[in-house]
């Protein structure tokens, strides 16, 4: 009893007179902070979760995900807000990554055509030879269009690979006419879309049903992941950072798309707000509202990489390992 009545007055001084307490520093890469699919763990920041999980986090934002997953294992970064597929990739080169919340249900990636090369290309077949754009070499825009090419009976080796990040500037490469196609995300695709009305797209996995007909079934997008040993070094930040996400998840599906949109900053939702509403009104079904992995859709983020890459194919990985539904089950039966 009497420590509760020393502890409670010196909390309640805190509060009164803004002393913080302490919060552990935490890195966040993330490969392109601007894209709709990495957004929870923006918005995260914006709404004040992170810091409520008693976090200082800190987000440093890349061009692509292979640059912010590059920053994880080098060391410079604690923790990648990014595609569950490098986890995958990773394991076939035993380096054990694993994704501890999973806040997009597909992936919401797009093949599309250049307005000035519309006529050109009718086909996936038709790139080969071309300039294709992709966030970033190496990222998870680059194994798609790999993916797409090997499906279609095409060397996935044909098509020249061009980093253009996934903004403004893989927007501006397209409408210039630099690349001849590329592979991007929303907000870009619908910017594209709002001023060409005849955007040729080839592949997209935007919503579920067309994920399921790209890849044969769900295929899980973004997630937090990273180094296994750091997991087992920070449960406690592991645990808070599912906390911030999940909460942020539930708060994105009570609220409409114009409040989520107010709470991001400008300059990630750039001069065309109303092309940034309507690509939030697409994106939205694409997240998640448990930040739970499917088990079914990291077989499937597998069965594709097995496809694409021998090492991966050889490696017999078991993909049960380079997820983990522990925290996010902890932090709902917290909530």
């Amino acid at each position: 009893m009497l420590i509760r009545r020393l502890v409670l007055p010196l909390a309640a001084l805190a509060m009164m007179f803004g002393v913080a307490l302490a919060q552990s520093k935490v890195t966040i890469a993330v490969g392109g902070g601007a894209c709709l699919c990495y957004l929870p763990t923006m918005l995260a920041e914006q709404l004040g979760e992170y810091k409520k999980a008693g976090l200082d986090v800190e987000v440093v934002d890349f061009k692509g995900g292979s640059q912010s997953l590059t920053a994880v294992i080098g060391g410079s970064a604690d923790v990648v807000s990014g595609y569950f597929d490098h986890c995958v990739n990773l394991a076939a080169k035993n380096q054990p990554l694993i994704a501890f919340v999973t806040y997009d249900r597909y992936p919401g990636l797009v093949l599309v055509i250049s307005p000035k090369h519309k006529d050109e290309i009718k086909s996936i077949k038709d790139l080969v030879g071309k300039k294709v754009g992709v966030s970033a070499p190496g990222s998870s825009t680059d194994f798609f269009l790999k993916y797409l090419l090997k499906k279609n009976g095409v060397d996935p080796a044909s098509a020249a690979v061009i980093g253009i990040g996934l903004g403004a500037t893989a927007v501006a490469a397209m409408e210039q006419g630099e690349i001849d196609a590329a592979v991007m995300l929303d907000p870009s695709v619908t910017v594209l879309q709002g001023r060409h009305g005849d955007l040729k797209i080839l592949s997209d996995t935007r919503t579920q049903k067309d994920t399921q007909a790209v890849f044969g079934g769900d295929y899980p997008g973004g997630a937090l992941y990273t180094k296994a040993e750091w997991i087992e070094k920070h449960p406690k930040e592991t645990q808070a950072l599912t906390n911030a996400i999940v909460n942020t998840l539930t708060w994105i599906h009570s609220h409409t798309p114009e409040e989520v949109m107010a709470k991001m900053p400008e300059n990630l939702v750039g001069p065309d707000k109303a092309g940034y509403l309507a690509a939030l009104k697409n994106t939205l079904p694409m997240y998640s509202t448990t930040g739970k992995m499917d088990p079914q859709g990291a077989e499937a983020v597998l069965a594709v990489f097995s496809q694409g890459s021998e090492v991966v194919a050889k490696a017999n990985i078991d993909v049960t390992k380079t997820y983990t539904n522990k925290y996010v089950e902890a932090a709902g039966k917290s909530m």
